[in-house]
């Protein structure tokens, strides 16, 4: 029974880890003013270039596969952030359309590099005996309170927060409202890509739409963390116990379709809960116009 439970807390950590890092970067980008819908697609894109990266460097080098799923998934967020900050485009539009492209992009990526339009070939990720000592779970255990201190105890916090409430008066203030919502989308991308290259790494191979919801999950844990990084880590573990639980549950005796749903289930349960009480930043999804 204790090993049974040991594998369960693992398990669930295992899989807290993209959605503390997705949920946690939403956060900064809401609080510039910026919704990022395009997270499932920043996902994907990290997880790619992951594969690609430690597939292609010629010593499997999983620091390559790092490097190279953050570089594109930077691509994608600095293209979100040219459409919705700098053209001003709706961005929940915008935010569909990049999931789309690189839903499209990424599938187009793998028969073109592996000769499969569904899976890649396998790499190794990091060697890591335990859970405990991955390098994204670790980095993902320190982001938290990092995040949460950057976001509220300096001046950049200040900075981007005031840009999701009020732009006008940080444009007054003499700070750039653009600059600043660049930041908080592009610090949004690199960490949505940093979970994407942590799933293909413990999948050990790139599958086709392999972030699965989890862009869309994250955002609800961000509502419910009512816009705070930890609020955001607490309710992606939440998710990622039940998304566990739901593995655990599948013995047969309940219909597996229900077993299936129940990750989804309890993300409305808790929204229902949640969302009447939580406090968006005011200007959040507003283009600023000078």
């Amino acid at each position: 029974m204790d090993f049974e439970l040991s594998l369960f807390f693992f398990q669930v950590l295992r899989i807290a880890v993209p959605y503390v890092l997705v949920s946690v970067g939403a956060v900064f980008s809401e609080r510039g003013g910026v919704i990022n819908l395009a997270l499932e697609g920043l996902i994907l894109a990290g997880a790619f270039g992951a594969v690609v990266g430690q597939h292609f460097s010629g010593t499997g080098s999983a620091a390559a596969g790092v490097l190279c799923g953050v570089l594109c998934g930077l691509v994608v967020t600095l293209l979100f952030a040219f459409i919705t900050v700098t053209l001003k485009i709706d961005q929940i539009v915008t935010g569909i359309a990049i999931n789309i492209l690189v839903m499209g992009a990424t599938r187009f990526g793998l028969s073109l590099l592996f000769g499969s339009s569904v899976n890649s070939e396998r790499i190794d990720g990091f060697s890591s005996s335990s859970i405990l000592v991955d390098p994204i779970f670790l980095f993902a255990v320190i982001a938290v309170p990092t995040a949460h201190y950057l976001l509220f105890r300096t001046p950049f916090g200040l900075r981007l927060r005031s840009a999701g409430e009020n732009a006008e008066a940080v444009d007054a203030a003499g700070v750039k409202v653009s600059r600043m919502r660049y930041a908080g989308v592009l610090i949004s991308g690199i960490l949505a890509a940093l979970g994407g290259v942590f799933l293909a790494f413990q999948q050990h191979s790139f599958t086709d739409n392999m972030s699965a919801g989890r862009g869309y999950i994250a955002l609800a844990a961000m509502i419910i963390g009512k816009w705070t990084p930890l609020g955001a880590a607490l309710a992606g573990v939440l998710f990622s116990w039940a998304e566990s639980l739901e593995i655990w549950l599948q013995t047969g005796f309940i219909p597996s379709q229900l077993v299936q749903a129940l990750p989804y289930v309890l993300t409305l349960l808790v929204l229902a809960g949640f969302v009447g009480r939580s406090k968006a930043p005011r200007e959040v999804g507003v283009p600023y116009e000078k």
